[in-house]
């Protein structure tokens, strides 16, 4: 009512719309520039001038959503939607930088070639898959007669495009890739720091073992700090937001209706003749499968009303389990193949190589299973009793099959007796008590006809319209805010840099990028359409990009320059005291001298330090016996002695030429990648999105 109650209020003002509307069309189409404008309306980019039009980019688009809707039976959530849309357009823009230069390097492929590729030796593998002759090899005289037919002339030419745009590709990739050269030092290099380790002995002062009282700085060597350190402050443009969510979670209402709709389809699954056929034509978001299942491997709710007493032809439903409403038909039942136990168990944990700790595990646990044996029950002592997180539900671990569990545990689970407790049963945790509940007697097949629980349409509408009117009169209002306490919603705040996609709290949203590529201060976002919310936002603040003040980062620079200035006295301390050398370095400096072995690239864990990429890199750039100059790390300064290199065995062939391949690999994705980057900085790149996806 608000709505059309404005447009009421403000006719006048429609009208003289209206007419200035009607007055510049006139302009452009007497000046031509109407032309202009359809040209645009084409277009949802440009890449050097080159377009991007709409049919191409919404064609991408459905074959994504197509494939993903064929792969899973649902429609591609919105916040994909909106990631498969950025995924498309970058393709998009990098297609045409790759067609742009493959024109201004004259790739091209001659008729010569293309012959070549077709009636050759060696034709190309499209050829081969249309005109095989089930050897192997092709078929040419099926190959003549069609390239012959006047009515596969379209068909023809399509073949023939499709080979040489490949063919212009990898002459392209060859190009790019060329540069890419792997010598022997490269491969013996990689092999080293692959498999390198060293052994030290060091010595090292942390900086938190020297007291803040030995420090003193100033504000004004703050400020030195905040300035020598400035280019960490520099901030882009962000904008500070309030917003509102409503959930797009199915009603009450909803969910009646689909547990409805499915009741009502019952006797109709019952007499059905091809299950399969059923399933597909009426919707169901799980396929048709041939596959045999037991209780382990269905969800509780739907096992339990399974296996209560399954009877080939039973149509068991509707049944809420997983979040979707199953309508089950039974189409076989049968002894399982594999086995399948429900168990309890009571954890005594103790750690490997800890013998004091298993042992005192062991005891207890032969303790429980003597008060067991005399009559506790087995929930009440694990609760008391266990070291996992089943203690709460009195050790029960479900159902579980092979694979679930350690061997040792499973082993002792599928052997016991039902009802018989088992154990103390080692294994890496510690000790077990096992208590087996129930084991799988039927395996069946099953139809399973299930509709997810999703808002309906209408509830999706009603959802989505008491936003709009939120929008509307808080952009009519001015007060977002006021508005919202109004209604009684719950008004949360984020901060976003220009460009995040990622909203804490709300995930991806590009309709929130697009929308605040023109917001300003008080601008009201549309109604945007997440996975499991729509949400509304307003622009509190925007915070111009440029450099976090002093004041606002002070907090974080005085931990820093405390510890600078901790590790530049450790470090002089070291410095001085190693003139008179490596071995009487710990005593000089009150401190211990330290061993390290098997250090590596792979393991740059140092003890009494922790990881430290410097201290190991140093260490296997060193020579055995030497000594390394004082150096500061992130947490200590130290001084390395190597005492050990164990250099690798040197490659046998095959291992050799693996390893060549690896890098050659990775540094031509590397290239790639860098050129295709440096075209993107060094193109002109019109992105019209936002015109067309509001």
């Amino acid at each position: 009512m608000g709505v059309m109650n404005n447009l009421r209020e403000n006719t006048g003002v429609v009208l003289w719309i209206l007419v200035f509307a009607f007055g510049v069309i006139w302009v452009l189409q007497d000046s031509g520039g109407l032309d202009a404008v359809g040209n645009l309306s084409n277009n949802i980019g440009t890449v050097n001038g080159t377009a991007i039009t709409v049919e191409e980019y919404n064609q991408a688009i459905d074959q994504q959503v197509q494939s993903y809707q064929n792969q899973t039976g649902e429609s591609m959530p919105p916040q994909m939607l909106d990631q498969t849309r950025d995924r498309v357009f970058n393709q998009l823009v990098e297609a045409k930088l790759r067609e742009q230069e493959m024109e201004r390097l004259g790739l091209g492929v001659s008729d010569a070639e293309l012959v070549e590729m077709i009636q050759g030796a060696n034709p190309h593998p499209i050829i081969n898959a249309y005109f095989s002759d089930g050897q192997g090899g092709v078929d040419r005289t099926l190959l003549q007669n069609f390239i012959a037919n006047p009515e596969a002339t379209t068909d023809w030419v399509n073949i023939e495009e499709y080979i040489r745009s490949e063919r212009r590709g990898q002459k392209l990739e060859n190009l790019i890739t060329a540069s890419v050269r792997i010598t022997d030092a490269d491969v013996n290099q990689q092999h080293y720091r692959q498999n390198a380790t060293a052994s030290v002995r060091y010595v090292a002062l942390r900086y938190t073992a020297l007291p803040d009282a030995d420090i003193s700085y100033s504000d004004a060597d703050l400020r030195k700090f905040y300035n020598d350190h400035k280019d960490e402050f520099e901030q882009k443009k962000t904008f500070d937001l309030s917003y509102v969510t409503l959930s797009k979670s199915p009603t009450k209402e909803d969910t009646a209706s689909v547990y409805s709709d499915l009741s009502g389809m019952s006797a109709e699954f019952s007499e059905a003749a091809d299950d399969s056929l059923f399933l597909a034509r009426n919707g169901s978001d799980l396929p048709y499968t041939s596959a045999y299942v037991r209780q382990d491997q269905m969800e509780a709710s739907l096992a339990t009303a399974v296996f209560a007493s399954p009877t080939v032809g039973q149509v068991i439903g509707p049944i809420i389990s997983g979040g979707k409403v199953h309508l089950v038909k039974i189409l076989d039942v049968r002894v399982p193949t594999e086995t399948a136990v429900k168990a309890s168990h009571i954890l005594f944990r103790a750690a490997e190589g800890d013998d004091v700790a298993r042992a005192a595990a062991q005891k207890e646990a032969n303790d429980v299973r003597s008060r067991l044996n005399g009559g506790a029950d087995f929930a009440d002592m694990a609760r008391e009793f266990s070291d996992d997180g089943s203690a709460a539900s009195g050790g029960d671990l479900g159902w579980f099959g092979p694979g679930r569990m350690v061997p040792a545990f499973e082993e002792a689970a599928f052997g016991a007796a039902v009802g018989r407790v088992v154990g103390p049963v080692e294994t890496a945790f510690g000790y077990h008590l096992i208590k087996v509940i129930e084991k799988a007697k039927e395996e069946v097949h099953l139809a399973d006809f299930a509709l997810g629980l999703r808002a309906s349409v209408q509830t999706l509408n009603r959802v989505q319209s008491t936003l709009d009117d939120l929008q509307y009169y808080a952009t009519e209002e001015g007060n977002f805010a006021e508005e919202v306490s109004r209604r009684e919603m719950p008004l949360q705040t984020v901060s976003i840099q220009e460009d995040q996609e990622f909203i804490p709290g709300l995930g991806n949203s590009r309709g929130m990028v697009t929308f605040l590529e023109t917001a300003k201060k008080g601008s009201v976002s549309p109604v945007i359409e997440l996975n499991d919310v729509f949400v509304v936002a307003v622009v509190e603040k925007v915070n111009k990009a440029g450099f976090t003040t002093f004041e606002d980062v002070k907090d974080q620079l005085e931990p820093r320059l405390r510890n600078e200035l901790k590790s530049n006295i450790q470090a002089k301390m070291l410095t001085d005291a190693l003139g008179s050398g490596f071995d009487g370095l710990a005593t000089a400096v009150t401190s211990t001298e330290q061993l390290a072995d098997g250090l590596s690239f792979a393991n740059m864990v140092v003890p009494a330090i922790g990881r430290d990429s410097k201290f190991v890199g140093t260490a296997l750039g060193m020579k055995v016996g030497s000594v390394s100059k004082v150096i500061k790390g992130d947490n200590s300064a130290y001084v390395i002695m190597l005492t050990g290199l164990n250099e690798p065995q040197p490659l046998d062939p095959t291992q050799y030429a693996a390893l060549r391949d690896q890098l050659k690999t990775q540094r031509q994705t590397l290239v790639r990648s860098q050129w295709i980057t440096a075209l993107r900085e060094s193109a002109d790149i019109v992105d019209n999105r936002r015109l067309f996806l509001q």
